[in-house]
């Protein structure tokens, strides 16, 4: 079969928000908490602190995502919840009145697509939570009640809040405020479809799927695509999959996964022995040991053929989430290893995604560290925020950077050099990890053209006949074109 992903997926770069820490709206709005005592911005976050960012905020922030580049949102959940992150959903059809509601949402929504913004909610369909309607009337009304099939309930009486007795019911990783659907119910089934379909209809540009791997019954993600896809074609599905994902990618699930398996490496080779391991523990992606460029050379080639062409170009390439520490935390606040890593981010097939703050230096350590306020711009690092800027721009202008085949040219030592090439349009990037210049003499006999011209980065360039020698400065990098 013939494999079709959105073609806008492969043109895109995302930016990931986490509505409570981006920005809290500075115009007057009715709301149902005029006078609450939020969590303040800048202390350090806590798990069950509110910081009170809303999606007004947002909307008066367009004009800044925009200046970035970005033409497409991933909102982690906005759906009404009892948490800062609402990955315990309440209400699927309510947007939490904290954020402003379905109204600020339809604001937001509108004004993201008359900039050409794409808009991507996160499904969490997996678990809902304790204060959801159905299983709230469970609380209420034991095995009486007519949800009772709608969860995996194990024996009587539940126990949703004390550790002192069973949960009689299965939830998520054992947290009795996360309730497991029983998705082998039609009607659960039914009721997440027509979830799905509601927000499409809604206007969404597509959903991110939350833990789906978890779902295991047959034939549940060929039929949300299907639902989905029949009302708009054009939607993404992206899938929250750590690990190696062709199960889910064979073009009758989902057009990509957040691809880690593209993380880790990366930070592996571009932060070495600088990786914090306390900041990595318990992930599922493999930052360390250290790598070198042909370490790194071998893992990004087994990684583009893992999966068809078709599905690489529409995988979400990220280097940090709300479920990671951030870059720059783990590289022990060592600015090139940022550097080098967005650089190789934003020539990688595929679509790259920026996590709200990495691009102004924002530090954060495992969660709930990772979520911290949006930094006023006294305290941006103006020379991330910078480089952000320049390679989001270069790789909007050269389509060989987003659909352009991918070689790798040479990968010895702390240096690695591959090709981006699209018919005629040919670019060289390369990267050098070590604390060294680093010289490498480079065959490009599988380039039509010889790139010259610096386009970003530093680096000398000199030709002779198919070979290009190339001396670039330690810790740096540098696209040819």
């Amino acid at each position: 079969m013939q494999i079709q992903t959105p073609d806008w997926v492969k043109h895109a770069v995302f930016y990931q928000i986490f509505p409570d820490r981006f920005a809290k709206s500075q115009q007057p709005h009715k709301r149902l908490l005029n006078n609450a005592k939020w969590e303040d911005w800048d202390a350090e976050p806590t798990l069950q602190g509110y910081k009170g960012g809303d999606l007004w905020g947002i909307l008066e922030q367009l004009d800044y995502i925009q200046s970035l580049g970005i033409n497409a949102i991933y909102f982690t959940p906005i759906f009404q919840s009892a948490c800062n992150h609402r990955y315990h959903t309440h209400d699927y059809y309510q947007v939490d009145p904290i954020l402003g509601g379905n109204e600020a949402f339809k604001e937001l929504l509108d004004a993201a697509h008359q900039r050409n913004i794409k808009v991507v909610l996160d499904g969490v369909f997996n678990h809902a939570s304790r204060g959801i309607f159905f299983f709230h009337d469970i609380l209420e009304n034991g095995p009486h009640s007519p949800w009772v099939d709608w969860f995996k309930i194990e024996g009587w009486p539940l126990a949703p809040y004390t550790g002192d007795a069973p949960a009689n019911y299965e939830a998520w990783a054992g947290i009795r405020s996360l309730p497991v659907f029983n998705h082998d119910n039609p009607d659960v089934r039914e009721y997440i479809m027509e979830i799905a379909e509601y927000w499409i209809k809604f206007g969404i540009d597509g959903w991110r799927l939350d833990v789906p791997f978890e779902i295991k019954t047959p034939g549940f993600w060929q039929k949300f695509r299907q639902r989905v896809k029949a009302i708009n074609p054009d939607a993404y599905i992206v899938g929250e999959v750590w690990k190696d994902s062709r199960e889910w990618l064979d073009g009758n699930q989902f057009d990509g996964v957040m691809n880690y398996l593209f993380t880790g490496p990366t930070i592996a080779f571009t932060a070495g022995d600088r990786v914090n391991l306390e900041q990595v523990k318990g992930r599922d992606y493999k930052t360390h040991p250290p790598l070198f460029a042909a370490d790194y050379a071998e893992k990004i080639e087994d990684l583009l053929k893992l999966y068809p062409w078709e599905i690489q170009l529409t995988q979400l390439n990220l280097l940090a989430s709300h479920d990671t520490a951030r870059l720059i935390t783990i590289a022990g606040g060592d600015i090139a290893s940022v550097e080098l890593a967005t650089l190789l981010l934003l020539t990688f097939p595929g679509a790259p995604s920026v996590y709200y703050g990495d691009e102004v230096g924002l530090p954060g350590g495992l969660d709930p560290d990772c979520r911290r306020g949006f930094p006023s711009a006294e305290n941006w690092n103006l020379e991330i925020l910078n480089l952000h800027k320049q390679l989001i721009s270069l790789r909007h202008k050269y389509e060989a950077l987003r659909i352009g085949e991918y070689q790798v040219l040479y990968a010895l030592g702390e240096l690695y050099i591959f090709a981006r090439t699209l018919g005629t349009e040919e670019l060289i990037i390369a990267v050098n990890v070590g604390t060294e210049t680093a010289k490498g003499n480079v065959d490009c006999s599988s380039l039509q053209t010889q790139p010259h011209q610096v386009l970003f980065g530093n680096g000398e360039v000199e030709w002779n006949g198919k070979f290009v020698g190339l001396t670039i400065p330690p810790r740096t990098g540098c696209i040819l074109g």
